[in-house]
């Protein structure tokens, strides 16, 4: 008998991308019950620490790319002693529309995403309306998707994208009164260097419609 590929991969609290993109099963991932948020992106992961941090009844998945930033990010949570952290190494949007089970995550919080600006890469984009199908499937009734981005024309794809589901439902501010954080200082480490440098911040919250 083959042995099965562990969950748990390179670090303690890492994911197997394989594994996860077959599909997750969250009493496994953390060990133990409560709601869940997942954050496409996460960087050097301070706002998922942070978060995290806040709230340690909260589970909570980061996503993201870069080798270099996950190692940072893992470091980081291990120093702060969290228990309430995985960290997973894969396409966002594969992991989405693929591994996350119906009906099973709080919140989604995507901050900016690679904007992939050259055409030809629009493609390669988080937000597409597969994802945005899959966001919809995967989020429990009242679930959240806060968004941000400094790049105008991904938020002339994303805004549309969003408002015109029948699925989702746009709160009236960023954030609303369950967001972990204060919405009015800079969440991640590439907001705090933009509004240094002046740029623009582009930013919405979505709710999925119950039923």
């Amino acid at each position: 008998m083959p042995r099965e590929t562990p969950l748990i991969v390179e670090s303690e609290l890492r994911l197997d991308p394989v594994r996860s993109v077959e599909g997750l099963d969250w009493s496994q991932v953390f060990g133990s019950a409560g709601p869940v948020e997942v954050e496409i992106g996460i960087g050097k992961g301070r706002f998922l620490l942070a978060a995290a941090e806040s709230r340690p009844d909260v589970r909570m998945l980061g996503v993201e790319w870069s080798n270099q930033y996950l190692r940072i990010a893992e470091s980081r949570a291990v120093r702060l002693s969290l228990e309430n952290v995985r960290f997973i190494r894969v396409d966002a949007r594969e992991l989405v529309q693929r591994g996350i089970p119906d009906d099973s995550v709080d919140c989604y919080y995507v901050f900016y995403p690679d904007p992939w600006p050259k055409k030809r890469h629009n493609k390669r984009r988080f937000f597409q309306p597969g994802t945005v199908d899959g966001l919809a499937r995967t989020l429990v009734a009242g679930g959240c998707v806060h968004v941000a981005t400094d790049h105008e024309d991904y938020w002339s794809v994303i805004e549309p994208l969003m408002d015109g589901r029948a699925e989702f439902s746009r709160l009236p501010e960023f954030g609303g009164e369950r967001f972990p954080l204060p919405v009015d200082e800079p969440l991640t480490n590439f907001e705090d260097k933009y509004r240094v440098e002046g740029r623009n911040r582009f930013r919405g919250s979505w709710r999925l419609n119950p039923g």
